[in-house]
């Protein structure tokens, strides 16, 4: 049985066209805010939406998401509470949905408490940030029995043998990173990027999305002919902290869900437009 994400990829493959995958912080500003947020992501074209968890020592976050971690938190968001969220969600959306977290807060629950929750609640995904592939037999054994994939980070700092590693664990799609740096909006993609794309290709049939720096349509362009999907995050989660600067009003609410749509509609609109990925495609 193939998941929402597996369904998604595999329709932009037969399409020729780059995926769009939209992170923002659940609960910032607060839960009710970001259900509208993701809908109308989806509804301006994003393939994938990743939920993020907030954490409270967010070491692989540059400051826009440490921010948004810090708000989300003080309005109270827990990993319980951001499971509800995707129920919520799952009644008027059936857009995949990825859970980005730390490892810790999934610990904390239980393996098979959570992999049943977020089975029930309606998620496709998991993305543990810090859990390396080697201490992951029990979370990958438990999440494949609730049909849940399991998305990893590859590094330019990987090996052949590491990726190849850290593609056997992962199902859905695996998550490139395109710099050894935190997360953050940047001006351009690395010159090495290429060279990583082709080895990561070597190692794996799955998508690969790449995140960490994508920002701009132009990044997605170039990304057009590499990858299969780019992955947006800081540049969202910075058009919520902008239109909500003053407050959580219902009226900065509806800006910040405007603001994330046209974003995202941009980006797809050069995804649709950006060179063929099938050109380096195994």
């Amino acid at each position: 049985m193939r998941t929402r994400i597996q369904e998604r990829f595999r329709g932009l493959r037969e399409a020729g066209e780059l995926g769009i995958i939209g992170y923002i912080t659940a609960g910032d500003p607060s839960l009710d805010a970001t259900l509208k947020f993701v809908l109308a992501l989806a509804q301006a074209g994003a393939d994938v939406i990743e939920l993020g968890v907030p954490f409270s020592d967010p070491l692989a976050d540059g400051p826009t998401i440490q921010r948004a971690s810090e708000r989300a938190l003080k309005s109270g968001t827990t990993l319980a509470s951001v499971i509800e969220l995707v129920g919520r969600i799952r009644k008027a959306s059936q857009v995949p949905l990825v859970l980005f977290s730390y490892y810790n807060p999934i610990l904390q629950m239980g393996l098979e408490k959570f992999a049943n929750a977020t089975e029930t609640a309606g998620a496709d995904g998991v993305l543990a940030t810090d859990l390396t592939a080697e201490e992951s037999d029990d979370y990958r054994r438990i999440l494949a029995a609730h049909h849940l994939d399991t998305i990893f980070l590859g590094a330019p700092t990987s090996t052949d043998e590491r990726l190849a590693k850290i593609a056997a664990c992962s199902s859905g799609f695996l998550y490139l990173i395109s710099r050894t740096a935190v997360t953050g909006a940047k001006d351009a993609l690395p010159d090495d990027l290429p060279a990583l794309l082709r080895r990561a290709r070597a190692a794996t049939r799955l998508p690969i999305a790449v995140g960490f720096g994508i920002s701009l349509p132009g990044h997605v362009s170039v990304l057009g002919g590499l990858a299969d999907a780019a992955v947006v995050g800081s540049a969202l989660v910075a058009e919520i902290e902008k239109a909500t600067k003053t407050g959580p009003s219902g009226s900065a609410i509806d800006a910040a869900g405007s603001a994330l749509a046209e974003k995202v509609r941009s980006l797809k609109e050069a995804a649709r437009h950006g060179l063929s990925r099938r050109e380096v495609a195994p």
